[in-house]
């Protein structure tokens, strides 16, 4: 039988379950990747497990988000990370090396390997051909600890690409015309795996920055063929001999596939506050902009890079607007200063920012008071970029650089320049001294593991009962992010080992007083619309909540990641059987949910109003057996 790209590696790493679109499945894990404002709680759970060394082939820490150090907190948290790191068996990227998607492909990734990270966007590394997936940090933990990965099976949505793209158009107009076509949850339940003559015309950091924002249609990942484009990427990395030849079978069958003809694409903007809000540019041309930022780990290569900087070369950019730069690695930057491209940039005015994550998380660089602020980015949510009214757009680093060059959004092809082309290094600048690998298990034994006074101890979380009462705390809209739902920035990060410090700021751009209100209640519920929790895998948006009491999330729809991590820590996931009944529930109201054990519909009475209705979950007999437990680091502990 013919076969996909994601089933032959599913079936590779099947451990448990049947090949079956819907049927729980449980994934052996190759590799693991963490970063800090996430990894800090993924090893406090990895201690509270007790394992002494990771299981996984390899698994990776990196530091890339919390990189200002304003105060102890930060430097604090990076030093339990090395120490942890050191003591586990895990490899430790230190501060300043690089934005973990980046380097992750630089000098981990393999084709046909599985990984999860505690970052939703993992899938990056299904550029090289990976099987690469967000998940919540307890899940990653317990991977390290070596359990399987539990997961839907998805269905395949194929992408044939066709053509070649003309100039000034790359890989970020090719997802951002995927965005076009399905939007933000059009990819629930599936894997994006692109296929057809015309990918052999991407590279490797094209075919990135492609399945780095597939996240925003909500799937499974994304994933690349591995042929010789592949190879040669790694073969420059001086890791050729990992490389394996990974495609579809020619007569392989789709769930469902869609055609995107390179030569027909145009420069395309995702205008706020959404990913999926898709508009050409030409469209958006003339309109003010007071910021640019190019980078992130969407477009941060070294491709991304030169091109800008040879747009750039000689001129300087608009005194309406400043520009921000984040390269991806020490090996991008490194190239730069070698071909003098990082003095072209920083002659032309650009500010050369740290290799993290930066302003795409709001750490730093928040644009100023009701400014348009155009990014090489992947999120653009209301407030997201540290300033509430600003309005972000989302764009190819040729739209950024044209835009920086002339203060209003520009159309790169109408620039009077030459295009710029980029010939990849036939050798990377391969330097791994800002990695540290683990000491032997021997040598780890007297290891110490260093503690600052901002991480808390985890909470302890206890059985739910087989009745819920409450109040609905809050009722929120369509596409709840997790953002909205704990938001990043750095005010909030460096709290992030400190749930009870960090609960303090749910749903702060939402409802400031929502969480003086669910403590006041004793906890209660949330109640929501379409997509809900879609976004970043932070766990924090389930844990934080939980803290605060709330026992179930009663929507229309979830997104993957935030439905797990619910599971995970004790929070029951419902969904309206007639999305209308939506519409009869209000803030406030007063509810009892009689769930029992969780394998059948639950019944949802409204004392205020009267009514009942019956609600419905996706949950497998395990993920009842995790919640009634509690969470699922109680029930972890009970499997090891």
């Amino acid at each position: 039988m013919a076969k996909t790209m994601t089933q032959k590696i599913i079936e590779a790493h099947l451990v448990e379950g049947e090949m079956k679109a819907g049927e729980e499945i449980a994934l052996r894990i190759d590799q693991t990747l963490t970063q800090d404002a996430t990894g800090t709680m993924a090893y406090l759970q990895l201690e509270a497990i007790g394992v002494t060394q990771v299981k996984t082939e390899l698994s990776v820490s990196y530091v890339d988000h919390n990189t200002l150090q304003g105060d102890f907190r930060n430097a604090d948290d990076h030093r339990y990370l090395q120490s942890v790191a050191n003591k586990h068996g895990v490899v430790f990227s230190r501060p300043g090396n690089g934005i973990c998607h980046q380097l992750h492909i630089e000098r981990f990734a393999r084709p046909g390997k599985t990984l999860i990270g505690s970052d939703s966007h993992t899938p990056t590394a299904g550029g090289i051909g990976s099987m690469a997936m967000g998940a919540g940090g307890l899940d990653v933990a317990s991977a390290m600890a070596g359990m399987p990965f539990r997961i839907k099976y998805p269905k395949v949505m194929g992408i044939e690409l066709t053509g070649k793209l003309p100039n000034w158009v790359s890989a970020k107009d090719v997802i951002l015309e995927v965005l076009r076509r399905i939007d933000v949850k059009g990819g629930v339940g599936y894997v994006l795996e692109y296929f057809g003559e015309g990918v052999s015309t991407l590279s490797v950091p094209d075919r990135a920055t492609i399945t780095n924002m597939g996240t925003e249609t909500g799937c499974t990942t994304s994933i690349f063929p591995s042929d010789e484009i592949t190879k040669s990427f790694m073969d420059a990395e001086s890791r050729g001999d990992q490389w394996v030849a990974l495609q579809a079978d020619d007569d392989a069958k789709y769930d469902e596939m869609i055609i995107i003809n390179l030569s027909d694409l145009e420069p395309l903007a995702a205008c706020p506050h959404s990913p999926g809000n898709i508009k050409p540019v030409r469209e958006l041309a003339g309109t003010p902009v007071q910021q640019v930022g190019i980078g992130s780990c969407t477009n941060s290569s070294l491709r991304d890079m030169s091109v800008c900087a040879a747009m750039l070369k000689g001129k300087t950019i608009s005194e309406k607007l400043h520009l921000v730069l984040n390269p991806g690695s020490r090996q991008v930057v490194s190239h730069l200063v070698r071909d003098n491209a990082l003095n072209d940039l920083v002659a032309a005015g650009a500010r050369l920012l740290e290799n993290a994550c930066g302003a795409c998380i709001g750490m730093g660089a928040a644009p100023s008071t009701g400014a348009v602020s155009v990014r090489t980015y992947n999120r653009n949510f209301l407030g997201r970029s540290g300033t509430k009214d600003a309005d972000v757009y989302l764009v190819s680093p040729e739209t950024a650089a044209a835009t920086a060059l002339t203060g209003v959004f520009t159309d790169p092809r109408t620039l009077d320049m030459e295009y710029p082309k980029f010939e990849p290094p036939e050798q990377f600048d391969v330097n791994d001294n800002m990695f540290i690998f683990p000491v032997d298990e021997s040598a780890a034994e007297g290891v110490k593991i260093l503690r600052g006074p901002n991480i808390a101890p985890l909470p302890e979380f206890n059985p739910i009962d087989d009745v819920l009462e409450g109040a609905v705390i809050l009722k929120t809209e369509d596409n709840i992010t997790t953002d909205h739902i704990m938001p990043a920035g750095a005010k909030i990060l460096p709290l992030r080992s400190n749930i009870p410090e960090i609960s303090k700021f749910v749903f702060e751009v939402v409802d400031p007083e929502f969480p003086a209100r669910s403590l006041e209640n004793g906890g209660g519920f949330v109640v929501g619309g379409e997509n809900y929790g879609q976004g970043s895998s932070r766990e924090h948006a389930a844990l934080a909540p939980k803290y605060l009491g709330i026992k179930a999330v009663i929507v229309k729809s979830f997104a993957r990641i935030h439905l797990a991590n619910l599971v995970n820590f004790g929070i029951v996931p419902l969904t309206f059987e007639n999305p209308a009944d939506y519409d009869a529930i209000s803030q406030g109201d007063d509810l009892t949910l009689r769930i029992g054990d969780l394998r059948s519909d639950v019944t949802l009475t409204n004392r205020t109003t009267g009514k009942t209705t019956t609600l419905k979950h996706t949950l497998s007999d395990l993920d009842a057996q995790i919640l009634k437990a509690g969470g699922k680091l109680a029930w972890v502990r009970t499997q090891l």
